[in-house]
């Protein structure tokens, strides 16, 4: 494992260098995921998508790439899921609903108003979920990605597998920057799922067969982790 997560974050170094050589992205990219330019285009182009158009029911991550992503699904009265940051409350995700928005989608759409304005639930309090966007340091043509390192996306994607909200027609799509979209065969576990799609500002990319964690593979989360995330420490305590 120690081998894979050096490899993991080679390739996320070298991802980061090359979209601040290029001026892809605002100064202070390492560590993050990527807020670059170009990410509303992107978002317009993922709603030209007949997997877009059908979906009613979206969850998104928190991440500043994703809000253009965030504010168009609410402009078009679609549900949103947002995940809290890091998972750090009982309940993990802010809903979302354009119907009952006390302010625009835009303004829904910034992560720090929509922990205001959003309001907390469990999973299982979720409906199916229809579109899962993620953010993505790398990722290839495969559909392998590479998050920021810290796993939070592949924990929810395991949670929703576990609660049944997620299936064969559920769609997982990443927008990121040209740059991000690496020709690289990247290092992959049991616990990271794949991507269905990719889009970039100029193109959509189909990638091949999904992969999806069965659900949470505990033997996999460190103590400390399960600890800080207070939905992980409730199944855990369920389970033994």
């Amino acid at each position: 494992m120690a081998d894979v997560d050096q490899a993991k974050q080679a390739a996320r170094e070298r991802v980061w260098a090359l979209l601040e050589r290029e001026n892809a992205v605002p100064p202070g990219v390492h560590g993050r995921i990527p807020s670059f330019f170009g990410a509303r285009e992107a978002a317009d182009r993922l709603a030209e998508l007949p997997e877009w158009k059908t979906a009613r029911v979206i969850k998104a991550v928190p991440d500043t790439a994703q809000e253009p992503v965030r504010a168009r699904a609410l402009r078009e009265g679609k549900l949103v899921y947002m995940a809290v940051p890091k998972l750090a409350e009982a309940l993990p995700f802010y809903l979302l609903d354009p119907a009952t928005l006390s302010v625009a989608p835009e303004e829904a759409a910034v992560r720090h108003t929509a922990a205001r304005v959003g309001r907390q639930v469990d999973v299982d309090a979720m409906p199916p979920v229809d579109l899962i966007v993620c953010g993505s340091v790398a990722v290839n043509r495969r559909g392998v990605r590479l998050g920021k390192g810290a796993g939070y996306s592949d924990i929810e994607v395991a949670l929703l597998q576990e609660a049944g909200l997620i299936g064969p027609r559920t769609t997982i799509v990443t927008t990121v920057h040209a740059l991000q979209v690496v020709d690289d065969e990247l290092p992959e576990t049991e616990h990271d799922f794949s991507v269905d799609v990719i889009v970039t500002p100029d193109a959509v990319t189909r990638c091949g067969e999904p992969r999806r964690p069965r659900g949470l593979l505990w033997d996999d989360l460190p103590a400390e982790k399960i600890a800080a995330i207070p939905v992980l420490a409730a199944r855990r305590r369920s389970v033994r």
